[in-house]
């Protein structure tokens, strides 16, 4: 999977297919299954129902290869990366909608040229694939290529409620921020939420993956305690290279120290090895309450798709069979 997290970072796991390619044609919504609500709550005991999974562009084969073993109507969001053109990202919306999925295209505001290559291509989603939920975020350059400058530019052209996007989500960020203060994160976000309200459509916060289960507990205790309500979606690495962690951690600002590696159960003296977010996830579900709210999780498949899903079947098995066993006693 190769992809962009919701601080924009650029992420190339795994092999990708360069030929493929799907043509595009009019949507028709007669195809499509009953969405998953964004505001469908997750408690500790199925902390992976409606989950949602990063997929590039070129990473739709991988997809196609284990769709039958995703839920139906699952979000797939497909990033938005510098070496492709809007075709292929349509191309890609399409096939997420013909495997019987939500799409949700990323859009990169400073990597956007103008007003109307933005309107053509949120109208071409909708008619095309039919795309309910965008994702914003303001991307890496410094410099914008055109007017946009960051992900509140585009959301307050109207574009969106104007042609039928129901969902816009916009980055939280649990950890340091590379250019703001922790109070300027907290007001760019609440006026992000409101904007979003305002014009009528539903926001949806998506975390960045990360390694402390603890700090991102807390994170979402005071995202409730500042009355943001909102559904979030935490980012969680699907299982990977201990190497190939460290690496996207540093493209990606995300913290890791050696207490935070030791509590994901990661050893820094073994690189070679292989981690899953067994222990992040497991002290996460655990720590969650109503007090938390509407929390589900998003896989960054750093390790490939296969291996994501493989890991989330197994993770279910897991916790499952206690609930089993209690119901089989009583």
């Amino acid at each position: 999977m190769a992809g962009t997290g919701p601080t924009g970072c650029a992420m190339r796991p795994g092999a990708i297919n360069q030929n493929w390619h799907v043509e595009a044609r009019p949507y028709s919504p007669n195809t499509v299954r009953p969405l998953i609500s964004p505001n469908k709550p997750s408690l500790a005991s199925n902390i992976t129902d409606a989950y949602s999974l990063e997929v590039s562009t070129k990473s739709i084969p991988a997809l196609t290869a284990v769709a039958h073993r995703l839920p139906p109507a699952s979000t797939i969001s497909i990033p938005y990366l510098p070496n492709e053109d809007d075709d292929a990202r349509l191309a890609a919306l399409i096939a997420v909608r013909e495997l019987g999925f939500e799409p949700m295209p990323h859009l990169s505001a400073r990597r956007i040229a103008s007003r109307v290559e933005f309107d053509l291509f949120v109208r071409r989603a909708v008619a095309e694939a039919g795309v309910e939920r965008c994702f914003v975020i303001a991307g890496d350059p410094s410099t914008p290529k055109g007017p946009f400058s960051d992900s509140s530019a585009l959301i307050e052209t109207g574009v969106f409620e104007r042609s039928g996007i129901k969902v816009i989500g916009i980055g939280g960020h649990p950890e340091n921020h590379s250019v703001m203060s922790a109070a300027d994160r907290w007001n760019v976000l609440e006026r992000k939420c409101r904007n979003i309200d305002e014009r009528g459509m539903n926001p949806l916060i998506i975390t960045q993956f990360a390694f402390d289960a603890d700090a991102l507990l807390t994170w979402l205790k005071t995202l409730r305690e500042r009355g943001i309500g909102y559904p979030v979606r935490v980012g969680v690495s699907g299982p990977a290279g201990v190497a190939v962690l460290a690496r996207y951690a540093a493209l990606c600002g995300v913290s890791a120290c050696a207490s935070m590696w030791s509590k994901y159960g990661i050893s820094i003296g073994k690189l070679l090895g292989m981690a899953g977010p067994d222990l992040f996830v497991d002290r996460l579900a655990a720590g969650l309450t109503e007090v938390h709210g509407k929390v589900s999780l998003h896989f960054f498949p750093f390790g490939g798709i296969a291996q994501s899903v493989k890991w989330i079947e197994q993770y279910r098995s897991r916790t499952e069979r206690p609930i089993l066993m209690s119901a089989a006693k009583s």
